[in-house]
């Protein structure tokens, strides 16, 4: 399985909605398009980025992928062995 963010293969991704669940309940509408992306990426997303930010600006796997803080790490990510777990930080 490929995640559909960094590209690497993974014996094991997760799901991510694109507009946060929580965006989509206080407005009471169903739940938007989900991708499925390694962990490393699903955490460092919500490490960068607040649920309002996701939901308005960044809720395309096109979006994620343009944003310089995303890119950054992707160009790093890549690199790292897939089986191996990745530490991610928050970024000011």
């Amino acid at each position: 399985m490929k995640c559909e963010l960094c590209e690497r293969e993974m014996d094991k991704l997760t799901v991510h909605h694109l507009v946060p669940k929580q965006e989509v309940k206080r407005k009471n509408v169903e739940s938007g398009l989900t991708v499925d992306i390694c962990s490393a990426c699903h955490r460092q997303i919500h490490a960068l980025f607040d649920n309002k930010r996701l939901a308005k600006k960044l809720n395309t796997i096109e979006k994620l992928k343009d944003e310089p803080k995303m890119q950054s790490f992707l160009s790093w990510l890549r690199k790292q062995n897939p089986a191996k777990k990745v530490s991610v930080r928050r970024q000011k």
